[in-house]
This record gives C-alpha cells, structure tokens and sequence, in this order.
C-alpha cells in the first residue's frame, strides 16, 4: 500500500498535475475570499472568521478532487497496465487504499497553506486574536472528512470508464449529489425533511464546522468513504476475473 501512495504522488509532483492542483486551489480560494467583491470576501464581512472558507471549499472541491481522481484506474486501464496492477503481490484492498491515500494526500498538502488565514483572520480581529478557534478546528476537520469522502467517490468513478473525461463527470455529479443534493431533495419531502437531508454530507459537515465532533458525523463519512472504496474493490475483483 504505501509503495502505491508513493508512486501516486511521485507521479503527482513528477508532472505539472500536482502542482497545478495547488495552485488552482489556492488561487481560486485566495481571489474570492480577498479579491473579488461579494459574500465570499472576508475583508467585507465585518467578521473575524473562515465561514467564507469553509462554505467555498467543498464547491471546489467537487471539481478539483475529481480532477485529481479520474486517472488513478482510468489511466491504468487505457494504457493497459491494470491486468500488471492486479498481479502485484499485494491485496486489492492495499492496491484500492494506496491509490486514495496517494489522492487524499495531495488535497492535504493543498490544504495546508490555508493555515496561514487562520493567522490572518486572528491578527485582523478586533481585540487582536478574536476567533473562534473552536469552530475553525472542527470546520478544518470536517473538510478533511469531506475530501476523503469525495476522494474515494473519485477513486471508485476512475474504474467504470478508461475514458478519464467520463469518470471525471461521473465523480462531480456524485460528489454534487452527496454534498448538495439530498438537501435539495429534503425540500420536496413533506414530513421527511430531516431524514433525507441527513443523508447528504452538507448536513454533517455543517454540524461538524459548529466545533463539536459527533461520532454520528464522524461515522457518516467514515461509512461514506469506506462504501466507496469497497465499491472500488468489487469492481476490481470483477476486472481481476
């Protein structure tokens, strides 16, 4: 497993993919939360909080992590290096977890530099050091829980297609529809509002971003993650045969 999460970000960081994706995150995030005007821009808000953060990233997110994703079995297959992938002398489920933490951790490394706004927004309160750093620790894990949760969506959606735009598609609409959709959907619901709406990952990463880390919110996304990436093995076992 770890010789695959190696290769995975060596190939990230051996091309321009790694850094791009760096890049882009951190560009995109910086321009609407300092540059551009709007409800995003943390300057204007009056308030001395990453709230503007944390409800942009999981919307990039939804196109950044399937970008990164759509290779990880797409790639092998087009070029035709699944079947040596598969005769490894490791497990598919090492083969599966290797591939997403090679991904995982590359959206960490992203990540991390926005630690740097934390500073900032403390510096800028007003008495300096004004921030609640309790609902900033609990947003910045619920993210990480997000960004496994859509890595593994990715990783699965890489093994239906060797077509990479394909799985590309397939992983943003799913992603979309885990995090956004059955809130939407909960609206249509009469009388199963709540229920439906749990369902979506919107729901648990809001409740983690208040600082307090439920086990229920915790066992939602460890669950998500694992369903997929259990999908991703399923699928191989079928290719394998």
């Amino acid at each position: 497993m770890k010789s695959i999460a190696l290769r995975e970000i060596k190939s990230f960081f051996g091309s321009p993919i790694g850094y791009l994706v760096i890049g882009l995150f951190l560009l995109l995030n910086g321009l609407f939360l300092w540059v551009f005007d709007g409800e995003y821009n943390i300057l204007q808000s009056g308030f001395a909080d990453l709230s503007p953060f944390f409800t942009l990233a999981p919307w990039i997110f939804i196109f950044l992590i399937p970008a990164v994703t759509m290779r990880s079995f797409s790639d092998e297959k087009k070029q035709g290096t699944i079947e040596l992938l598969l005769t490894k002398p490791l497990s598919l489920w090492q083969i599966v977890n290797g591939k997403f933490l090679g991904s995982f951790l590359l959206i960490v490394i992203a990540l991390l530099p926005t630690l740097v706004y934390v500073y900032v927004i403390s510096s800028l309160g007003m008495p300096e050091g004004n921030i609640d750093m309790g609902s900033t620790l609990g947003s910045y894990f619920g993210l990480l829980f997000l960004v496994a949760s859509y890595t593994s969506i990715g990783i699965f959606t890489s093994t239906l297609s060797e077509n990479q735009i394909v799985a590309f598609l397939l992983s943003v609409f799913l992603c979309f529809l885990f995090y956004f959709g059955f809130e939407g959907i909960s609206t249509y619901v009469k009388g199963f509002e709540d229920a439906v709406s749990r369902i979506g990952m919107d729901y648990h990463f809001k409740s983690m971003s208040r600082g307090v880390l439920d086990t229920r919110d915790i066992l939602y996304f460890v669950s998500v993650s694992f369903l997929f990436l259990s999908f991703t093995v399923f699928k191989l076992k079928s290719l394998k045969s």
